[in-house]
This record gives C-alpha cells, sequence and structure tokens, in this order.
C-alpha cells in the first residue's frame, strides 16, 4: 500500500512502520521516534503542495523524517551536555590490541559480513552497545556512519572542530569495537 500525495488519511498506515524503524535506529528512543513521526506527517500534510512528484510518497516522507531527525540532534547538541566525553569505556583499549600493536580479535572472526549486515542479532547488539556509549558520542557516530552525513555540515550543525568530531568518532568506534567484540565475535553461529 503505498499511499498518494493526494490521500494522506494513508501515509500512516502505508509508511508508519517504515518511518518508526528509520528514526528508532537513528534516535534510539521510542517516544523521540514517535514524535519524529509525527513531526514528520505534520510537515508533510502542511506542505504537500510543494511535493514535486520526483519521488515516491515514501521516499519524500523520509527525507522529511531525516530533517526532523537532524533537528532533534542540533537541538540536543545546544543543551549543555551532561555527558563526560572523556568518560572511560569499560575496559581498557590496551586490552583490543596485541603487544605488537594489532588488533587481538582479527576480523575475519566476525564471520561474512554480508550475511552480518542482515542478521538481526548483529543489529540489535549494534543498539545495545551504542546504548552503552557516552550519548553525545553514540550521536555523532549516528549521524556520520548511519545517516552518511558529511563532515562539515556535522561539524557546522554541532558546533565542534573536524578534529574533535574525529576524535569523537575514534572514541565511538573503539567503544563499538569493544563491545562487539565482548559480545559477538565467536557467537554467531554462522
Amino acid at each position: 500500500m503505498e499511499g498518494t500525495i493526494d490521500r494522506p488519511e494513508e501515509w500512516l498506515a502505508a509508511h508508519g512502520d517504515v518511518l518508526y524503524r528509520y528514526a528508532l535506529l537513528r534516535l534510539r528512543d521510542p517516544h523521540k521516534a514517535e514524535e519524529a513521526v509525527q513531526e514528520t506527517l505534520l510537515a508533510a500534510l502542511q506542505g504537500r503542495e510543494r511535493f514535486s512528484g520526483k519521488a515516491s510518497v515514501r521516499t519524500w516522507l523520509v527525507g522529511i523524517l531525516k530533517h526532523k531527525i537532524l533537528d532533534q540532534f542540533r537541538h540536543e547538541a545546544r543543551v549543555v551536555n551532561q555527558d563526560d566525553p572523556d568518560e572511560p569505556m569499560d575496559e581498557p583499549l590496551e586490552q583490543s590490541f596485541t603487544s605488537e600493536g594489532h588488533w587481538s580479535a582479527r576480523l575475519a572472526d566476525w564471520g561474512d559480513p554480508e550475511a552480518t549486515l542482515e542478521n538481526q542479532q548483529f543489529w540489535t547488539l549494534l543498539q545495545y552497545c551504542l546504548d552503552r556509549l557516552p550519548a553525545r558520542l553514540a550521536r555523532l557516530f549516528v549521524l556520520r556512519e548511519v545517516m552518511e552525513e558529511g563532515t562539515e555540515n556535522i561539524c557546522q550543525e554541532l558546533a565542534i572542530t573536524p578534529t574533535n568530531l574525529w576524535t569523537m568518532l575514534y572514541r565511538a568506534r573503539m567503544g563499538l569495537r569493544q563491545c562487539l567484540d565482548r559480545n559477538w565475535v565467536g557467537k554467531t553461529g554462522g
């Protein structure tokens, strides 16, 4: 059920689940995801005369939702950050490396990357690991790696320097790597 621009009463039934999952993956909070979807549908209803028809209604709605999510991230970035960006991870970084400086877990131990991406358990674990990162690090990781926002845009919107962004992304990646190593490697069963 695709829904049409002329039948906004069908939008929620036709696209609500997709919009909610998209928002939940990025916002990591069911209430914020619901609110973002509601704001998206309201904005679409108010601006439907500007719909050019060059894309499907779903694509148009997801585009609006992406902007609503970015607005949420901008708003949260302006709020005084209670998270300590230097908050230590669960285990020392040195435990992730051998004495020669190589990763202690081999990438090949992770299994087939294509199958892993399709594996719902992986996404559940990734969400679990993102939830254990400081909120600001997780938010930046999602913006850059999941939503594929550009460095310049992220830095401008969140009022940080590129050096700060890359440092924070490094910390996020290391934290995710540690969490995934502890909870995933060798436990996939295929």
